[in-house]
């Protein structure tokens, strides 16, 4: 009998995770317990998804990695979904992604993660998804991580010909953001001492 509490525990870092998955080497890693330990709470995990009808996703092993994913049964649920108009807004964080990929291209994750200073995977998923951009290679180095850039759904989507119709950005220095910050600074400093 696996304790439940690693059942949650395996459940959440696979979520966490997402499509990326975990090796066993990073479950063994993270959770510390043997390597039987492990194999028998991914298979209790796996068998509680599939036992139960209730349950929208599964546990699923692809190329050594495991990953939650949703039950085939579903799928044209899910196409509704994405093919809905009311899905079709972008969020705060996946305009900022597509704005960088679109300026920057080609560029990896960790590039974008760099600028924008936060995690991108979702952005990502979400501009995939809507096919808004696509991986065009892998950079060279250690990893070989993928290369993102725009599709020609993204030009048709904002009415573009080409990326060179995107308009110029607006080249700040750093004495520019410094004086923004001295003017914010000011600005809450004076409200502080007129109250």
């Amino acid at each position: 009998m696996v304790d439940s509490n690693l059942l949650g525990v395996l459940e959440s870092l696979l979520f966490t995770a997402g499509d990326e998955g975990l090796s066993l080497k990073q479950i063994l890693a993270v959770l510390k317990i043997s390597e039987n330990e492990a194999i028998e709470a991914i298979e209790a995990l796996r068998d509680e998804y599939d036992n139960n009808k209730r349950r929208g996703i599964h546990l699923v092993e692809f190329a050594g990695t495991y990953q939650l994913a949703t039950k085939k049964d579903h799928a044209v649920y899910l196409q509704k979904l994405i093919e809905s108009p009311e899905t079709t807004t972008l969020s705060q964080a996946a305009l900022e992604t597509l704005a960088i990929i679109a300026y920057k291209q080609p560029i990896t994750r960790a590039e974008i993660e760099e600028i924008r200073g936060v995690k991108t995977e979702r952005p990502l998923q979400t501009l995939m998804g809507k096919a808004l951009i696509k991986e065009v290679g892998r950079a060279e180095g250690t990893g070989r991580a993928y290369l993102y850039g725009t599709t020609k759904e993204f030009l048709d989507s904002f009415g573009l010909k080409s990326l060179e119709e995107l308009p110029p950005l607006q080249e700040k220095t750093e004495k520019d953001f410094m004086l923004e910050e001295a003017d914010l600074f000011f600005e809450n400093f004076h409200e502080t001492n007129d109250e």
